[in-house]
C-alpha cells in the first residue's frame, strides 16, 4: 500500500520571511510515492477552528476586545510595537512641477532612513513620479504574486471638474503615494523585495527599467502558473467566506462614496448661495441707518457659516472621500489574490486527477504535482496572513478617520451655533 504523503510545509509560529517559499526554487525535492493531496485542501479546516462564525456570510473576528476602551489599548500597544522594532522608515513629500517641451508632470521626493544590511547606506533621497510608482506596484505583483499588493491613487482626473497640477489634488496624491509606501515598508515580505530597493535608492530609475527582465527572480516567472484555464470545483470555505466578506464590504463602502460625494456636492452648492446671501445684508445694512447693527450681524453670521462650512467640506474632500476609495481598490486588489489562488489550487487538481488516472503499478506523484500543491499552500499562508493584517490596518484606519469626521462635524456645528 501506498504511504501517507509528507506533511507539507506550514508557516506554523514562523514569520512570513521566516517561510521557505516554494515559488522561489525551482527544482522540488523527491516526496513519497501518494495519490492523495493535502487534507487541508480536500477537507478545509472549519471556520470555527479558526475563531470565525459567519452571520450572514460574513466572517468575525471573535477575538475582538468588547469595550471600545480596550480597543484602544490594544491598538495603542500595537502601535508603540510597530515602533520599537521599525528599521525602515520612508516619507514622501516636496511636490514639484517639472514643464518639458513633451510633457508637463510632477515629481515628488522619496526620503528612506533605515538601519538594514540590505541597504547600502543609512539615508538616500530620490525624486519620483507617478509613474514610477506604478512600476513599483507592477513589479511586486508579477514578483509576489501569493501577496497583496497596497493599492495607488487612480491615475485619471476628470478634464474639466480637477485640475491635476492643482495645490490640492497634488497634496491629496501626496499623501496617497506616501500612505502607498508606508503600507509597503511595514509589510515584512514586501518591504525586502528587491525592487522596492531600487525604487527607494536608485538615482536613475529609468536606466533600472531598461534592464527589463534581467533581474526578475524566479518567483516572478513562476506568475505564470495562475494563469491557466483551470475551473476550481469549490473554494475551501474559509476563502469563501473572506470572498463573500470583500463582495459585501465593497458593495457598503461604494455606497458610502456615492452619497458621501453627493453630500458634498450639495454642501457646495449651498455654500455658493451663502456667499451671495450674505453680502445682501451688509448693503441693506448701509442703506438703513437704524438696521445697520443687527443687518451687519447677519451678514457676519453668514460669513461665519460659509467660513465653517468650507472647512468642513474640504475636510470631507481630503480626509474622508481618500480613505474609501483606498479601500475599495485595496478590496478589490485581494479579489485578484484570491482569483489566482483559485486558479493554482484548479491546477493542483486537474494535475490530481491526471495522475490518477493513469493507475500506474507503482504510483508516485510528479515533481510538476508537488510544485503545485507547494504553490497552493504559499499562496494559502500568505493570504491569510495579508487578510489579518489589512482588517488590523482596517480597523485603526477606519476608527481614526470616523472619529476624526466626528469631531469635524462636532467644531462645525459649534462654529455656526447661534448663543
Amino acid at each position: 500500500a501506498a504511504s501517507a504523503p509528507k506533511p507539507l510545509p506550514s508557516s506554523g509560529p514562523k514569520s512570513l520571511r521566516e517561510m521557505p517559499h516554494p515559488l522561489a526554487t525551482s527544482s522540488s525535492e523527491e516526496m513519497g510515492p501518494a495519490l492523495t493531496p493535502s487534507p487541508d485542501l480536500l477537507l478545509p479546516r472549519s471556520i470555527a477552528d479558526k475563531d470565525l462564525s459567519l452571520p450572514n456570510g460574513t466572517p468575525v473576528d471573535t477575538s475582538s476586545p468588547a469595550s471600545s476602551s480596550s480597543l484602544l489599548n490594544r491598538l495603542q500597544l500595537d502601535d508603540d510595537l510597530d515602533v520599537e522594532t521599525r528599521d525602515l522608515f520612508v516619507t514622501v513629500d516636496d511636490p514639484k512641477k517639472h514643464v518639458c517641451t513633451m510633457e508637463t508632470y510632477i515629481t515628488y521626493r522619496v526620503t528612506t532612513k533605515t538601519t538594514r544590511a540590505e541597504f547600502d547606506l543609512p539615508e538616500y533621497s530620490v525624486r519620483r513620479r507617478y509613474q514610477d510608482f506604478d512600476w513599483l506596484r507592477n513589479k511586486l505583483e508579477e514578483s509576489q504574486p501569493t501577496h497583496l499588493i497596497p493599492p495607488l491613487p487612480e491615475k485619471f482626473v476628470v478634464k474639466g471638474v480637477v485640475d491635476r497640477f492643482s495645490e490640492e489634488f497634488v497634496e491629496t496624491r501626496r499623501k496617497a503615494l506616501d500612505k502607498f509606501l508606508k503600507r509597503i515598508t511595514d509589510h515584512p515580505v514586501l518591504s525586502f523585495n528587491e525592487h522596492f530597493n531600487v525604487f527607494l535608492t536608485a538615482k536613475d530609475l529609468n536606466a533600472y527599467k531598461k534592464q527589463g527582465m534581467a533581474l526578475l527572480s524566479k518567483m516572478g516567472e513562476s506568475v505564470k502558473y495562475v494563469t491557466g484555464g483551470y475551473k476550481l470545483r469549490s473554494r475551501p470555505l474559509e476563502f469563501a467566506a473572506i470572498g463573500d466578506y470583500l463582495d459585501t464590504f465593497s458593495l457598503k463602502l461604494g455606497t458610502i462614496d456615492r452619497i458621501a460625494q453627493r453630500i458634498i456636492k450639495e454642501q457646495l452648492e449651498y455654500l455658493v448661495e451663502l456667499r451671495e446671501y450674505g453680502p445682501v445684508y451688509s448693503t441693506w445694512g448701509g442703506l438703513e441707518v437704524e438696521l445697520s447693527e443687527p443687518l451687519e450681524g447677519v451678514s457676519a453670521c453668514i460669513g461665519n457659516c460659509c467660513t465653517a462650512l468650507e472647512e468642513l467640506s474640504e475636510d470631507m474632500t481630503e480626509d474622508f472621500l481618500p480613505v474609501l476609495r483606498e479601500y475599495i481598490l485595496y478590496a478589490e486588489s485581494m479579489k485578484n489574490v484570491l482569483k489566482k489562488r483559485d486558479q493554482v489550487q484548479a491546477e493542483y487538481e486537474a494535475k490530481l486527477e491526471a495522475v490518477a488516472l493513469k493507475r500506474e503499478d507503482r504510483p508516485k506523484v510528479p515533481a510538476d504535482v508537488e510544485k503545485c500543491q507547494d504553490r497552493v499552500e504559499c499562496f494559502n499562508a500568505d493570504l491569510k496572513a495579508d487578510m489579518e493584517r489589512w482588517q488590523n490596518n482596517k480597523r485603526q484606519d477606519f476608527r481614526q478617520l470616523l472619529m476624526g469626521m466626528a469631531d469635524k462635524n462636532i467644531q462645525y456645528y459649534e462654529k455656526v451655533c447661534v448663543t
